[in-house]
């Protein structure tokens, strides 16, 4: 049975209360990963993929997965300023459906608004070279996305809902 794919806030309530998360920022030519701890409060970045072709991406992210005891996944939906959804947002919905059929790890989609431009001025505001702001950037992009999605968590948490 295929993994589901589900927004932020329902996709938690099928992840136990600890263990961690993977995030994801999908590029047409990378895919940024990041990592939580278990208790779920800090995103850490792991790697940027190549992206090649989705069998052997979906290998090396579920590869990862494995190697740190991952229990659900976080990925970056790129909703249009508007709130609707273009062609970049069905890109990444149809990615999850493929991505669900190759595990049973939940999958949460996260509104990722802007994180790469939020990152962008960030990493320009350290005086990043701009050679190394494209190595770094998708993988802090997926840090982004991932430490949103935990802070959001943690305020629900807090607040009891």
């Amino acid at each position: 049975m295929p993994a589901p794919i589900l927004p932020l806030i329902d996709a938690a309530t099928h992840w136990p209360e600890r263990g961690a998360l993977v995030g994801l920022d999908l590029g047409t030519k990378t895919i940024g990963v990041a990592v939580s701890d278990p208790d779920r409060r800090l995103a850490t970045g792991v790697e940027t993929i190549q992206r090649k072709a989705f069998k052997a991406d979906a290998v090396r992210l579920l590869a990862i997965c494995a190697e740190r005891n991952v229990v659900g996944l976080v990925l970056g939906l790129p909703i249009n300023m508007d709130g609707s959804e273009g062609p970049r947002a069905q890109s990444t919905r149809a990615f999850a459906r493929n991505l669900a059929n190759l595990t049973t790890l939940p999958i949460g989609l996260w509104d990722e608004r802007l994180s790469t431009a939020a990152v962008e001025r960030e990493l320009i505001g350290l005086d990043v070279s701009r050679a190394r702001r494209a190595e770094v950037i998708d993988t802090h992009a997926a840090i982004f996305i991932l430490q949103g999605a935990l802070d959001r968590l943690t305020t629900l948490r807090r607040s009891g809902q």
